[in-house]
């Protein structure tokens, strides 16, 4: 008898009291009639209201559930990589607990990953329930990526998708800290396609994405695919030396040839101002890049686990047994 595949579900949910029994009961009912075995991975990542006391009933009443509780919030996207490292199935979906991403298109994705696709990605045709200011500067920022980086991440998407076993083990086998998962499963390739969806409002609660975080994300999402920040400064640089060149002619002509000369300091504060603003920019962008190496380089674990419900047994390589592995083998590097 031929063993059923095992669909992963991977939730990451941060405050979510208001919503995370509704998101459950059409996440059920969804995996139930995939005709798969299924399992649904939360990822509490450092909830402060009733949102892991939910999850752990949920896991004593349902055999489907697991949870991992972080020992504090430590962001969407390294909530997301902690769900992909501790799922057993033979695809992996990732969907945010909010519902606006609607469990039902589940179906769709498995139905395409049957026809062979390694990745089914959901399109926003519509955002409803977010504001003018969201969906201008969501727009913009997918644009703007395609513009800086290498890779075709696909326009208007979030992490809402499915993902097979080759492309989970690729994304685990990825070590970097500042996590832009999107980005990483365009990078990876093999064969995807995108599924179009109305995205709804949020069924209860708030955005846990404010514009801080929003600005956060965008820099991550460039910086980690791209060095055109980096390039652009040196152009910047080219420019305002040659706006500068330009200047000094300018003031030499007019002592030379006029009996006009420039009063006061006014144009010097200007073109003070004007190269001190470029290269603050210019060593803030290298600062950026700069910090990140510093991230690579103190190997911290990507996340610290409080507790887990509803694993079975085995081990589940992660970010945090690699760091620990790593460092055993640069002590007691291996004798030949």
């Amino acid at each position: 008898m031929n063993k059923r595949k095992l669909i992963s579900v991977v939730i990451p949910a941060y405050n979510e009291e208001l919503v995370i029994r509704e998101t459950h009961k059409r996440l059920s009912t969804v995996c139930s009639i995939s005709g798969y075995d299924y399992e649904l991975i939360y990822v509490n990542d450092g909830s402060r209201d009733r949102t892991e006391e939910i999850l752990r009933e949920l896991a004593f009443h349902d055999s489907h559930v697991r949870v991992l509780s972080f020992s504090r919030n430590f962001g969407h996207q390294v909530a997301v990589t902690a769900g992909i490292e501790h799922a057993s199935g033979d695809a992996v979906v990732l969907i945010d607990a909010d519902l606006q991403d609607p469990p039902e298109l589940i179906l769709d994705f498995i139905t395409k990953w049957e026809e062979g696709y390694d990745v089914v990605y959901a399109v926003r045709k519509s955002r409803a329930g977010e504001t003018w200011f969201k969906k201008v500067t969501a727009k913009l920022f997918y644009r703007i990526l395609q513009r800086l980086i290498d890779i075709q991440i696909p326009l208007d998407t979030g992490d809402f998708r499915l993902m097979s076993r080759r492309v989970v083990d690729s994304l685990n086998a990825m070590p970097e800290k500042h996590r832009f998962v999107r980005g990483l499963v365009s990078w990876i390739g093999f064969k995807q396609v995108g599924i179009e969806y109305e995205r709804q409002e949020r069924f209860a609660g708030e955005t846990k994405y404010p514009l801080r975080k929003m600005l956060r994300f965008a820099f991550d999402g460039i910086t980690s695919f791209s060095f055109k920040p980096l390039q652009l400064a040196g152009i910047l640089g080219l420019y305002s030396a040659g706006i500068g060149f330009i200047g000094i002619l300018i003031i030499l002509y007019m002592r030379l040839f006029t009996h006009s000369t420039v009063q006061g300091w006014s144009s010097l504060m200007v073109v003070v101002l004007f190269l001190g603003g470029i290269q603050l920019l210019i060593l803030g962008m290298m600062g950026e890049y700069i910090g990140r190496m510093y991230d690579e380089v103190r190997r911290r674990p990507l996340y610290i686990l409080e507790e887990k419900i509803g694993f079975p047994g085995g081990t589940v390589q992660t970010h945090q047994d690699r760091e620990l592995s790593q460092r055993h083998d640069d002590y007691f590097p291996a004798r030949s």
